[in-house]
Parts: C-alpha cells; structure tokens; sequence
C-alpha cells in the first residue's frame, strides 16, 4: 500500500510523475478544478460580505469519492498542482471537497517535470498559500460579478445569449478603437527619390535616397518632385560625410508566456490557444525514446525572464563547447519591470543537452517546431551579441542631401542558433565600405516614386497580446483565454491573422462604452490587475477589492436598465416579402448579426440574408450599394446584384463622384476620399456629398 499521495491536474503528468517516483508513492490526477460557483446564480453573499458559495462541479462526485479513499489510506498527501494561483486555488479547493487532515496535508510545485525537480520539489513541502488563493478567489469573483451582472443587460439590449467580460471587454474596447482610428484614416501622398550613382571610373554604382536639406523632408507632391528634379539637372555630386561605426545587437531574453506565444503565431503561424496547448503537453511530459515520459520545458505561465543558476550555468557550457569559448554571452536577464510577479522562470528547456534533432522522431510535427523554438531562443539568450560594421554615406548636390546606409555582419554571436535569415548578412551594397569623401561619383538615373500613407495595422493576436502586456490588462494564463472568448462570442472574426470586429461586437462595445465606461476602461482594468498582484503578496485583504468595486457595478447596472431601454433591438420591418407566405419579413439578430426572417415563424420558417442598403448607386452597374458581411464577420460595401455584378468596397461609398478623375469616392473618418490612390483627391465631408 502506498503510504504517499500525490494529487496533480493532468492524466500526463501522472504518468510522468509516476516514473519518477517508487512504489511509495500514488499519483492521482483531480482533472482539474473541482469546486467553483454555481452557474445558475451568481453565487456570491453580497449581503454577507461578499462570501462566495462554491459547490462541486457536476460530474465530479466519483472522481473525488476515489481520491477520498486514496486520502484516507495515506501517510502524506501532497497537493502537486499548477504552480501559479489557479493552481493554489485548486489545492485548497481539493483540501476543502476531499476533507484532508492539514496535519498531514502539504502543497508542493513543480517548476519542470523531471526526476531531479520532483523529487527535490518532495523535499521541500510547505502549505498552502492563502494570498495566491485569495488573489485567484478576488479574480474569479469580479469576473462573476461583472458577467451575471452586466450579460442581463445585454439580453435586454440586444438579445438573449450575449455575455460581457472583465477583462474581455477592455480587450474588445481595445480592438474597436482601432477599427475606428483605421476607419478615420485619411491617406497622404508622399514621393520618394532615389538616384544611382557611378563611383568613379568604375563600372560600380550606389543607390542614395533622398535626404532633404539642412534637415529631413517630405515630398508632399509631385509638383514638389518635379521642383527638385529641375533642381538637381545638371548638379555636380560629391560625397561629404562617411560615418563608420560599430552596432550591436543584443542576444534575445529567454521566452515569457507573453514573447513565446508572439513568436509562435509569427514564426509557425500558431494561434495563441493552439501555443498554450502544446506548451502545455511539453511541460506535462512526452515520452522520449530511451527515457519514457519526461517533461521537455519549464511552466509555461511567466512573465520572467529569470533563469536559475544551474541552468545558466549548463547553458553556458553547452555553448562554449558547441561554439566555441567566445560564442557565451557575458549579458544578465533585463531589469524586472514593476508588474512582473517573477514567480517562475522564463520558459526554457528542462535539459539543454536533449536538442531537438535528438528527440525530432518522438514528438508530433507542431510539438518539435514549438520545442525548437523554445530551445534556440533560450540557447540564444546565453550567447554573445551580434555585431555589425555599419557605414553612412552622405552625398551633397544643388544645396540636398542624399544618403546610403549600410550594415555588414562582423561577428554572428547568438545568430547562429537564433535568427531570421534576413538577418544573417545585414544589408548594404559592398561598395559602401570603401568609399571616402575623396571618392568622385557621377549621378545617373533618378527615380521618383508616389506612395500614401497607411492606416494603422489591424490587430494581429500576437500584436493583441503585445498591447495587452504593456497597457497591464491580463496575465499570462489570460490572454488565450481573451482571444478565444471574442472569438467564440462572435464580437471579433479573424481573417488572414488580422482580428476585425464584427457587426454584434460594435453593438455590445457601443453600449458598454455608453453604460459601463469603467468597466472597458484599459487604465482601469490594468489598475484591478495590479490589485490582485498586492493580494498575492500579501499586501491587501482580498475582500477589500471587492467591497471597493461591486457597489460601483452595481449602481451603473440599475442606471442602465432605465435609462438603456431605448437602444433595445425590436424586429425592424423590411420591404422584403416572404416568398413563401407573402408577410413582410423582419429583420432579427443572430450570433453572426442581423438577417431577414418571416414574422410568421414558427408556422413559416423562411428565413434570407439581411443587405442594408446605402442608397448609393453602384459605380459599376447602377444597382444598390449594401452592407454586407464576410463568412467572417466583417463587414464592406457590395453590390446587390452579385455575382452578376463584382463591385465591393471596404469603405462606404458616397454618391458624389470625383471631380477630378471620375471614380466614386468613400468616407474616411469626417472625410471623403477618391477611391483611386493615385488621385489623392479629398474633401471635407459635409451632409450634401455625405
């Protein structure tokens, strides 16, 4: 009979452990959380200061009845569950549902999943830690106030089935104001100018870009080009500065949660749920040929890029024995910033010597390029800088300046392990390196080229979860949950990497903004996060946030429920006629947005595409101009008569067309523009051309 129980998460881990471990110990898994708040009501006291009433989550009594008996025949049982605060949270859970006796009760984490770290971790119990509980309770209720609160107000709003956030509504704030600013963009022209340049009596030439004079400039226009050009006829060119110097490019940090799954959605097209997933297989264990199941990386939830001594240590000598004693670096980690909990270490491999190639045939083709990378960066992080050699060539003639640059790769240090092959060998023509202010140049050719401004990038989910780290908003183990929930709610749509929010996502924003402005404020979100870091340390009492922030929520609820029930959908009657029954069909609200159907249901259940039409003519055909949407969710402009007619447009056409080239032109923001780029014609917007 074993006299020890270890209680983890995961089925894979129990496997793992279990290798480790002898006869002595039983290693059971709890599948996760087992008591949380009930779903049919909030399931907080708000009369009893807030005390939250959990009960165990259905389906679980014959898991924790096997545990409880397991418990019962044990000497020690020790909690080995995550390492961060749902973790704690979920061994005080199992304490409090399977009855454990604290004399005999301990907690104990595991940073990897090896034999050495196991059993170390065995060695060195200590109790439950109540600050990362309470921080993980005070998450967990806010989110539950904030959703059994607010969705109520949704489904009177809007439609049954809708559901708020905390922390998602900031996010999805976050992504509509982007949409905003890019639908506000007004493009502006600009010229670029290059010229080539002959050195010498050589056959060799040079490219330089235009510079300006004294100081940098823009060429607004062509007729400014043109200026320049009549200018430059016939001037005489000389060099007159050559700066060489030295850059170096610093080695990579070692990933956080934040940075792997950034890289990886950039480098392996992973998406941020997809990363966490397979992370979280390399840390639980993969059977390795020759060693069985082992755990591959560190946990997988940090924002640190802190690396423990003796792993510095071994990566160091790895490097120095792979690449020579000049290849490691001599560099520490970046100082912490201010809301970094540090609780673990950066993300690394849990043995530096088991490369990639080595375990390639064990793992599935994600598992290894995400292992790889892992590896390579943190290999990378110890090894010495990149050096380049960089040269910039000034070059004078009828009172402008040009310039070249260039940058050529000295000393690879990290890059041989970790870089993009652009990278590699820098950028520059060779020819730049000998050049000096005795050198004559003779100008040649000369090429201007028009270009516009553009507006700013639609998020990505690695620039999401960039924007979302600086401006504090989530956690590690939070930005995949994020990303998933909009998306599953159908507030935003992905289409090509770019995140796009859809028809219902401008709704449930618009009236979040207007009811609970608070609530998708990003300062104030980031403010309840740094919050619950003082509640894990131990510096505020957990129900004190609490206190400070439902009576707030509370009053915004009551004043929405009054003074909201005019933004209420009703069925909007169309001049569609139900071909089936001859009604009028409405338009309703669906997931994806709104759609006709026949006000007859459920005798009639006809149901058709809802198109918004503009009252603009197509340019093409001289039908309607309607709203449409993608598969997707998001929206542009079409024409009705399609397929027959193929005219869209992502911005909303306007009647009046162009009065310089004739093409329609589109709103932007308080303007409107010429669809043409190369027209660049625009005007303020006003009701008549509007």
């Amino acid at each position: 009979m074993a006299k020890n129980l270890v209680i983890v998460e995961s089925p894979a881990k129990v496997k793992t452990i279990k290798k480790f471990l002898g006869s002595g110990y039983d290693v059971q898994a709890s599948m996760g959380h087992v008591r949380d708040l009930p779903k049919s009501t909030m399931g907080i006291d708000i009369e009893n200061d807030y005390e939250p009433k959990y009960i165990t989550i259905r389906g679980k009594g014959e898991l924790l009845a096997g545990l409880r008996k397991a418990a019962k025949n044990a000497d020690r049982i020790y909690l080995a569950t995550d390492p961060d605060r749902e973790g704690e949270a979920i061994s005080w859970h199992l304490g409090y549902a399977l009855k454990l006796d604290p004399a005999k009760t301990r907690r104990v984490t595991f940073n990897e999943i090896t034999k050495t770290a196991v059993k170390d971790a065995l060695k060195h119990p200590r109790d439950i830690d109540m600050n990362l509980v309470d921080a993980q309770q005070s998450r967990r209720i806010l989110d539950r106030m904030v959703g059994y609160s607010i969705s109520p107000v949704l489904w009177a709003k809007v439609k049954r089935g809708l559901s708020a956030g905390r922390v998602q509504s900031a996010a999805l704030r976050m992504i509509g104001d982007r949409e905003d600013e890019i639908n506000a963009f007004v493009p502006s022209e600009y010229w670029s100018l290059d010229v080539d340049f002959a050195i010498g009596g050589s056959r060799k030439k040079m490219t330089a870009a235009f510079y300006g004079k004294d100081k940098k400039m823009t060429i607004g226009s062509k007729a400014e080009l043109d200026q320049i050009l009549a200018d430059l006829e016939g001037a005489d060119f000389a060099i007159t500065d050559v700066k060489r110097s030295e850059r170096v490019r610093k080695a990579p940090l070692p990933f956080t949660t934040s940075t792997l799954q950034q890289e990886a959605a950039k480098t392996l097209n992973f998406t941020t749920s997809k990363t966490m997933r397979i992370a979280q297989q390399l840390y639980e264990g993969v059977d390795v040929k020759g060693s069985g199941s082992v755990g591959l990386i560190t946990y997988l939830r940090t924002d640190s890029t802190r690396i423990s001594d003796e792993a510095d240590q071994k990566a160091r000598e790895y490097v120095a024995r792979e690449y020579g004693e000049e290849a490691v670096g001599t560099g520490t980690a970046a100082a912490r910033k201010g809301n970094v909990q540090d609780a673990h270490e950066a993300i690394r491999p849990t043995d530096i010597e088991r490369t990639p190639v080595k375990i390639k045939e064990s793992l599935s083709r994600d598992q290894f390029r995400l292992y790889q990378l892992i590896w390579r960066r943190f290999v990378a992080s110890r090894m010495a800088p990149a050096v380049y050699d960089t040269v910039s060539v000034k070059i004078g003639g009828a009172g402008y300046t040009f310039t070249a640059p260039g940058s050529y790769l000295r000393s690879a240090g990290f890059m041989n392990v970790y870089t993009d092959d652009e990278e590699q060998s820098g950028s520059g023509n060779a020819v730049l390196k000998t050049l000096t202010t005795e050198t004559a140049i003779t100008a040649g050719e000369k090429h201007g080229e028009q270009h516009f401004t553009q507006p700013p990038a639609h998020y990505t989910e690695a620039t999401l979860v960039r924007a979302l780290e600086e401006k504090g908003i989530g956690r590690p183990s939070t930005y995949a949950p994020i990303i998933s929930t909009i998306q599953s709610r159908h507030y935003v749509t992905k289409e090509q990497k770019n995140i796009y929010i859809t028809e219902l996502g401008e709704v449930v924003n618009n009236l979040m903004k207007q009811a609970f402005p608070i609530i998708v404020d990003t300062d104030f979100t980031a403010n309840l996060e740094t919050l619950l870091d003082s509640v894990a340390e131990g510096e505020l009492e957990w129900k004190t946030v609490i206190r400070n922030f439902y009576p707030d929520l509370d009053k915004a609820v009551r004043e929405a429920e009054e003074e909201l029930e005019h933004v209420k959908i009703e069925d909007e009657v169309s001049e569609e006629v139900c071909e089936s029954c001859g009604r009028h069909m409405v338009i309703k609200y669906g997931p994806h947005g709104k759609f006709l159907a026949c006000p007859g249901f459920p005798e009639c259940r006809n149901t058709q595409p809802y198109y918004e039409r503009t009252g603009i003519s197509c340019p093409k055909c001289g039908g309607d101009i309607v709203l449409k949407r993608t598969r997707k969710g998001r929206r542009y402009y079409g024409c009705i008569a399609h397929p027959e007619c193929d005219f869209m447009s992502w911005a909303k056409p306007v009647s009046k067309p162009c009065p310089v080239c004739g093409q329609y032109m589109v709103e932007r923001g308080n303007k409107i523009v010429c669809s043409e780029p190369s027209c660049g014609y625009r005007e303020a917007k006003t009701e008549e051309n509007g």
